[in-house]
């Protein structure tokens, strides 16, 4: 893989910065790869990856310092999360959701709900989860019938949310309720996972990132105090946009890691699988399939630093969507792709699970779909082109 040099014009990478992915992928390459087939075969949840990314600061990359984070901002952090999953899909997971789950905190929330809330998923002690999608109101969170009904100085949830990313190991989650079925207004929540009437409920059983629990998380007249409310009542849809407008940066960096992981291993594939006498990589047909795979990465990764580079100005630039959209919408589209190319370079051994290509094809899959599906960014696109 050609690294992005320090200071290309476009954007510059300092050189602390680049220190740190050194320091990543050496975490992700050691301790994460080794154990990333068992972590997609037992299906269960990698505490242990948890804990190391929390020792090693990387939990903090979300979080201003003034939060005990590393306030290194959007760029660095989705370095990290592409380094971590071009090793294990599932393992980058925990990094992406520490944003997801505490972004409409940090965006939207009261300085006291930070000051509860934000140190503690900095230093990885506690995680979040980010509750909007429903069955029924998937793309369509205008749509969802959880409610959410004043009563005194507190508010009674009920409802059902479904597809919900770290399900039963969140220590609270950021919950999506409307509060005037009227006018079609949502309000968003902090429910933390100790109170009573909340049930983490069932997990999914996925084609692909089977370390990362999914579930369907139920309500039933669960109270939460008024200082547990994020941002102003009837603002939640804003406030659900203006956190994805973000975090699907993370399924593109996602997207990424996983397509340059799938490169990589083909390549260093065809050096060595002899077929007619000659190294795999001798042949037209595979050195184009290859060539196409790293192409398109190296694509998808400008897109997404430059989208991550325009999150990170100290003023929101007006097209900030349309740039974030473009990046999640081609790093999906390009994973998936490649990761299909990578099972045919390595023929029957790509489909197998003794090599690790078969999974980083099903967990590219989840990028085309989650933090906005490929159709959803399509109409943010073209959305900002009609003006």
């Amino acid at each position: 893989m050609s690294d992005v040099g320090v200071g290309t014009g476009l954007y510059d990478i300092p050189q602390e910065m680049v220190d740190f992915r050194e320091t990543i992928r050496q975490i992700a390459t050691e301790k994460i790869a080794p154990r990333a087939a068992d972590i997609d075969r037992e299906a269960k949840y990698p505490h242990d990856i948890r804990k190391l990314l929390g020792e090693q600061d990387i939990l903090g990359l979300p979080f201003s310092e003034a939060y005990g984070g590393t306030g290194t901002g959007t760029l660095m952090l989705q370095i990290g999360v592409e380094e971590i999953a071009k090793a294990c899909a599932s393992s980058a997971l925990i990094l992406m959701i520490q944003e997801l789950g505490t972004l409409p905190i940090q965006l939207f929330g009261s300085d006291e709900l930070k000051e509860r809330f934000l140190p503690k998923c900095a230093t990885g002690e506690w995680s979040p989860a980010f509750a909007l999608s429903e069955p029924e109101a998937g793309s369509d969170p205008a749509a969802m019938r959880t409610t959410a009904v004043k009563d005194g100085d507190e508010w009674v949830i009920n409802g059902q949310k479904a597809w919900i990313t770290n399900a039963g190991q969140a220590d609270f989650y950021c919950v999506f309720a409307s509060t005037d079925r009227e006018n079609r207004r949502t309000s968003a929540f902090v429910v933390e996972k100790d109170r009573a009437g909340f049930d983490p409920g069932a997990l999914e059983h996925k084609l692909g990132i089977k370390g990362s629990p999914t579930g369907s998380p139920s309500f039933t007249d669960v109270r939460v105090p008024e200082e547990n409310v994020i941002g102003e009542i009837g603002k939640g849809l804003n406030i659900a946009l203006g956190t994805l407008e973000r975090t699907r940066l993370g399924a593109a960096a996602q997207a990424v890691g996983i397509a340059q992981g799938a490169t990589d291993f083909a390549n260093s594939y065809a050096k060595e699988r002899i077929a007619f006498g000659k190294p795999l990589n001798n042949l037209q047909g595979i050195q184009f399939k290859l060539a196409d795979m790293e192409a398109g990465t190296a694509a998808a990764r400008e897109l997404l630093y430059k989208a991550c580079a325009m999150a990170d100005r100290p003023q929101r630039p007006a097209d900030l969507g349309k740039w974030t959209s473009m990046a999640k919408l081609i790093a999906g589209d390009n994973a998936m792709r490649v990761t299909v190319e990578a099972v045919q370079v390595l023929g029957g051994y790509g489909y197998v699970n003794e090599y690790p290509v078969e999974r980083m094809m099903r967990d590219a899959k989840i990028t085309q779909i989650y933090e906005g599906t490929q159709e959803i960014q399509r109409v943010v696109i073209s959305r900002a082109m009609a003006g």
